[in-house]
C-alpha cells in the first residue's frame, strides 16, 4: 500500500481513520477508552486551537510530555493545523530542552506537568527563564505559549482545557489540512552527532506515510490489534511505527509512560495485547519475570525489536514459551525514517536474530568502503542508504546535511554493517562511537561536552561498556584540574542533574593524561582496550 498517495498527509490520515474504524478503539489510557471517531473529533478540536493560537503552516510546535492521549492528540492536532512537530526527549534536562526550543525556533510548547518526580516547567524556568524576550520564558524570546498538559498551570502558562476552549471552526482545519502537500514537513526529530549538538532532521508527510505503511504490512499490524507502545513518542519509532501504524491499520493504542518491568505482564494480560515492539532488554524482562505464569499472556502475536544484538535464545523463547507468532528484527536511523531493513514473516529465527533484515522496498542498501566503493557480501563497511526514507536535511544546516549526503543521493549511516548473500544487514560497529543504553541512544561526543561544563574537569572521552542489564552505559576517562578533588560519586551526582539520565557515565576513571596520535585525537580504541583487557 503506498500510503503517502492515499492519505496525502499524516492529516488526511487522521481523517480516514476516523472514517474507516469509527466505532473501534483508538486509545485506552487506564479508565478513559475513545474510538477512532472520537479521537478524530478531540484531534480537529486541537487543530482549530492551535489556528486560533496563530500557528500557521510550516511552524514548528513542540511537546515534551511522556505516552499519554493527550501526547497523540495535541502532536496530532498541531501536524493537522500544518505545524511541523518537534518532540522533545522526556529524559532532557532543562538546558537541553532548551536548546532544541531555540534551535527549531519553537512558537508553542506542550508540556507535561510533573513526571518521574520531575517538575518540566521549573527546569525550563532554570534554563531559559532570564533573557531578552516577551513570552512566557524570556530566554526563549521565539516561544510565545506554553501549554500544559495538565488541570492547573502555573501563571504565565496555559493549561490544556484553556487552550482547547479557544479553538473554535471545523471548515479553517480542513482548509490548512487541505493547504499540506506530500512534500510539506511533518516533522523535526533533533539527534546528535559526532560534533556533539543535537542536529533536526527534516522528515515530509510522505516519507512518514509511506515508511510506516510498509512497516505495518511487513510486520503483519491489522485492525483490531491491540498495542502497548512502550517505546517513547518522542522517538521516531514510538511515535511513528506505534501511533501512525495504530492509525492506518485501525490497531487500538495502549500507551505505556513508563516501562516497569513488574507491571507489564498484568498490562499485557488485562488489556489483552497482541503488539508488543521495544528493545531485547524489555522483552527478556518479560520471559523472565518471576509471576509471569500468573497472567494469561496468550493474546501476544507480534513483538518487533531491535536497537541491540537479539540472542537467538531469546527470538526461540518468545516463539516456544509465550506462543509469538511473529518476532522480527530491524534497523534504522531518524535520518531514514526510523526505518532501513527489517525482517520478514518466514525468515528463520538464525536470520532473525543474526540481522537486522534486508531493505525496505523501494530502498537501497549498500556496504562501502572508505573510498564509498561497495564491498562484496561478507566485507563489512559503511552502511549506506539511498531512497524515499532519506531525510530532506538537518534542519538549517547545510553543512551538516552535506557530510552525511551524497551527491548521488546515498545517506552516511556511520554504521558499520555487513550484508549476506542475500541482503540481510547485520550491524557490527559504530563509527560515530554511539553505544546504546536500554534502546537509546548515547552519543560520547554530546556527553563529552556536558561533561567539559565541570568546573573541575579539563578533559574527558566517553566510551561505551558492556552492562548486563542495559546492554551499553558510558564510562568516562576524565582529567581533573590540577588540586581539584573531584570524586566519581561526585562526578556522577553532577551529571544526573545536568543530563539526561541514559546519558550520565555509571563508571569513571581518572586519568593523568588522555591517549592521544600524532594528530592530538583521542585514541579511543586504547581505552576501549583498556576496558577489555581488565575485563
Amino acid at each position: 500500500m503506498r500510503g503517502d498517495m492515499e492519505w496525502g498527509s499524516i492529516a488526511g490520515l487522521v481523517r480516514s481513520a476516523a472514517d474507516r474504524h469509527g466505532d473501534v478503539g483508538a486509545v485506552v489510557e487506564g479508565r478513559a477508552r475513545i474510538s477512532y471517531a472520537e479521537l478524530g473529533a478531540r484531534v480537529d478540536r486541537a487543530a482549530a486551537a492551535c489556528i486560533a493560537n496563530g500557528v500557521g503552516v510550516g511552524g514548528r510546535v513542540a511537546i515534551w510530555a511522556p505516552n499519554t492521549l493527550d501526547w497523540i492528540v495535541s502532536a496530532l492536532g498541531a501536524v493537522t493545523a500544518g505545524a511541523v512537530l518537534v518532540p522533545l526527549n522526556t529524559r532532557f534536562k532543562g538546558t537541553e530542552a532548551a536548546y532544541v526550543l531555540e534551535r527549531s525556533r519553537a512558537k508553542l510548547l506542550f508540556v507535561t506537568g510533573t513526571f518521574l518526580g520531575t517538575s518540566y516547567l521549573a527546569s525550563l524556568r532554570r534554563a531559559a527563564g532570564d533573557g531578552p524576550g516577551k513570552g512566557p520564558l524570556p530566554g526563549l524570546p521565539h516561544l510565545e505559549q506554553v501549554v500544559v498538559l495538565a488541570d492547573d498551570a502555573p501563571a504565565d502558562f496555559r493549561t490544556w482545557k484553556d487552550f482547547l476552549a479557544g479553538g473554535e471552526g471545523k471548515g479553517e482545519v480542513r482548509a490548512r489540512t487541505a493547504a499540506l502537500t506530500r512534500t510539506s514537513p511533518s516533522d523535526i526529530v533533533f539527534t546528535s552527532g559526532t560534533t556533539g549538538r543535537p542536529k533536526g532532521v527534516v522528515i515530509t508527510h510522505a516519507q512518514s506515510l509511506r515508511a510506516y505503511g510498509i512497516w505495518s504490512d511487513l510486520a503483519g499490524l491489522r485492525r483490531g490489534d491491540r498495542y502497548l507502545i512502550v517505546n517513547p513518542f518522542f522517538h521516531t519509532f514510538g511515535y511513528k511505527a506505534g501511533v501512525l501504524a495504530c492509525l492506518m491499520r485501525g490497531a487500538t493504542m495502549v500507551p505505556q509512560p513508563v516501562f516497569d518491568v513488574d507491571t507489564v505482564p498484568a498490562n499485557i494480560a488485562a488489556e489483552r495485547i497482541s503488539v508488543l515492539p521495544g528493545p531485547p532488554t524489555l522483552h527478556q524482562s518479560l520471559l523472565d519475570h518471576p509471576s509471569r505464569a500468573a497472567h494469561d499472556l496468550s493474546a501476544l502475536r507480534l513483538v518487533v525489536t531491535g536497537a541491540a544484538v537479539v540472542p537467538l535464545r531469546l527470538v526461540e523463547r518468545l516463539r516456544a514459551e509465550l506462543g509469538v507468532e511473529t518476532v522480527l528484527t530491524a534497523y534504522g536511523l531518524s535520518e531514514a525514517s526510523g526505518c532501513v531493513t527489517m525482517c520478514r514473516r518466514g525468515d528463520e529465527p538464525s536470520v532473525i536474530a543474526t540481522t537486522s533484515g534486508r531493505a525496505l522496498p523501494g530502498t537501497e542498501v549498500r556496504v562501502a568502503d572508505a573510498s564509498g566503493r561497495p564491498v562484496v557480501p561478507g566485507v563489512p563497511g559503511e552502511v549506506l542508504v539511498r531512497g524515499f526514507n532519506v531525510m530532506q536535511g538537518y534542519f538549517e544546516d547545510e553543512r551538516a546535511t552535506a557530510e552525511v549526503l551524497t551527491p548521488d543521493g546515498w545517506l552516511r549511516t556511520g554504521d558499520v554493517g555487513v550484508l549476506d548473500a542475500l541482503g540481510n544487514l547485520r550491524i557490527t560497529d559504530r563509527l560515530k562511537d554511539m553505544f546504546i543504553v536500554g534502546g537509546f541512544n548515547a552519543y560520547p561526543a554530546e556527553i563529552e561536552q556536558l561533561l567539559g561544563l565541570h568546573p573541575d574537569v579539563t578533559e574527558v572521552a566517553v566510551i561505551g561498556v558492556p552492562d548486563a542489564r542495559l546492554g551499553g552505559v558510558g564510562k568516562a576517562y576524565v582529567v581533573r584540574r590540577p588540586g581539584a578533588v573531584l570524586t566519581r560519586d561526585d562526578l556522577i551526582a553532577w551529571s544526573r542533574r545536568e543530563m539526561a539520565n541514559y546519558k550520565v557515565p555509571r563508571a569513571v576513571e581518572f586519568v593523568r593524561e588522555l591517549p592521544r596520535n600524532a594528530r592530538g585525537k583521542v585514541v579511543k580504541g586504547e581505552l576501549r582496550g583498556r576496558v577489555g583487557h581488565r575485563g
